[in-house]
């Protein structure tokens, strides 16, 4: 089956490197316009050039934009509006792992994190929903990670604020059901991407990164960590009309980890 996605124009947020990289690639290749959003003019530039040159004659857009922003959200909303017309698919990717024992966070640690995280989905919903709606068609996916259905120890505030943006996606989903507008979630387990690059960084500075991953990945039952175009394919295809009947679930991209279905 050849999922297609000629026609319809994209926001990915986070989306100049890692998993927003590799989903933005794969709706251009799809036939899809993108627009990807992120905070460094440098990254964005380099990224645009890769998506541009992997899918020749699609429209990208990089927009410099801080979405734990409010004003930062509607400039960049209102600059793709004008390049595209519309938008027909919103990825909400952008977000990081602040964690730590929950007695330890301060309230602007927490606040951080739901403004990065879930006040920058609200948000943006809020411009991209009611488009949606008029034109009977739209797709909301937001990525988070299993630690959103199933927390651990010291892993607040980021699975705090993924739990309630999986909540308010169930949300969305009922809401714009009787109008097309589907609204799933995908959840993260471990994927070899920038975030772990930067573990690597900080935790295994006496192995190579090639066995690092390799260690990382012992604990997923396929024995193996994921890779991002592996995730952006479930992306792709949520964001098609091949998708039609799926709204207000929650798939596990994550190797078999999370105990949670």
């Amino acid at each position: 089956m050849e999922i297609r996605l000629d026609g319809k124009s994209a926001i990915v947020t986070g989306g100049s490197k890692g998993l927003g990289l590799a989903i933005a690639e794969e709706y251009a290749k799809s036939g899809a316009d993108v627009a990807i959003l992120a905070r460094d003019p440098g990254t964005l530039a380099e990224a645009k050039q890769k998506i541009g040159a992997g899918a020749p004659g699609r429209k990208v857009a990089a927009v410099s934009c801080d979405v734990a922003k409010a004003a930062d959200i509607k400039r960049a909303y209102d600059q793709v509006m004008a390049e595209f017309g519309k938008i027909d698919i919103f990825v909400n990717n952008a977000g990081q792992s602040t964690r730590g024992p929950s007695e330890q966070l301060t309230d602007e640690q927490w606040q951080a994190d739901f403004d990065l995280k879930l006040f920058a989905q609200v948000r943006f919903c809020r411009l991209v929903f009611p488009q949606m709606k008029q034109r009977r068609w739209g797709r909301i996916i937001s990525v988070l990670n299993i630690g959103a259905k199933a927390p651990g120890p010291d892993s607040a505030p980021t699975s705090i604020s993924r739990a309630a943006q999986l909540a308010f996606t169930k949300v969305l989903s009922q809401e714009g059901a009787p109008y097309n507008v589907l609204a799933n979630s995908l959840h993260v387990g471990v994927i070899v991407s920038d975030q772990i690059v930067r573990r690597h960084r900080r935790e295994g500075t006496n192995v190579s990164l090639e066995d690092f991953i390799k260690k990382a990945g012992e604990a997923v039952p396929l024995g193996r960590m994921g890779r991002a175009e592996e995730f952006a394919s479930v992306a792709c295809f949520l964001a098609s009309d091949a998708a039609s009947y799926v709204t207000g679930t929650s798939i596990n991209v994550d190797g078999g980890r999370s105990p949670i279905w």
